[in-house]
């Protein structure tokens, strides 16, 4: 190593005039002072490890919180949007009904025999049900006609049980009302007749008389 020279103590000497061996000197002296704080051991070196791990840890976490409060932040303005016409579609489903009940008044067999302007009303009316049926699919409304379906309390509405049908227990098996629901939520159950098998009969008293015996 270069033998260490002193360096000039007056402050106000241009570097330009130092000697190559002057500022050598100063580039090892300030090594020297760094390798001095190098003495502070493995200990120090440890703590900051851990600090650092800590400090990582922190900011994952962080950032993962962030993600989650973005995606709620999402999925909620999705649901408000989705939801926030629930009140007019509800007013809407009436007129849906009106068309529905006015199609069912005039029966197929009447239907072929009416006249040519009775048949395009009849069409009108079920072209204006189908337009608006897709309008309500658009924006996430869908109708709920269960029939054959299990029943479910959350989508339909049991009116009256049917017995002696050929269904299993708890088979809608006619449909009052079709229902509506909007995304994953109902906006009008169904209104539904449920099939109700009955109950086997009970072995009379002398048959049950019969059957200790054995």
């Amino acid at each position: 190593m270069t033998e260490n020279k002193p360096v000039p103590e007056n402050d106000n000497v241009p570097e330009e005039t130092l000697t190559k061996e002057q500022l050598e000197a100063a580039a090892d002296a300030l090594l020297d002072e760094e390798a001095g704080d190098d003495d502070l051991g493995m200990d120090t070196y440890e703590e900051l490890a851990t600090e650092n791990a800590d400090l990582k840890d922190r900011v994952l976490r962080a950032m993962a919180e962030t993600e989650n409060l973005r995606k709620r932040a999402e999925r909620e303005k999705a649901e408000a949007t989705l939801y926030a016409a629930t009140n007019f579609a509800r007013d809407l489903l009436s007129v849906s009904d009106s068309m529905a009940k006015a199609l069912e008044m005039m029966p197929d067999d009447a239907r072929k025999t009416a006249d040519e302007a009775t048949r395009n009303l009849i069409e009108g009316i079920e072209l204006t049900r189908r337009e608006l049926l897709n309008s309500f699919q658009k924006h996430g409304i869908a109708e709920v006609n269960p029939l054959d379906e299990k029943f479910d309390p959350h989508f339909h509405q049991a009116m009256f049980e049917v017995p002696g049908t050929d269904k299993p227990n708890g088979t809608v098996v006619q449909v009052v009302q079709t229902g509506f629901k909007i995304g994953e939520r109902v906006l009008r159950p169904a209104m539904v007749g449920v099939a109700k098998q009955a109950a086997p009969a009970e072995p009379a008293e002398e048959d049950k008389s019969k059957a200790k015996k054995k």
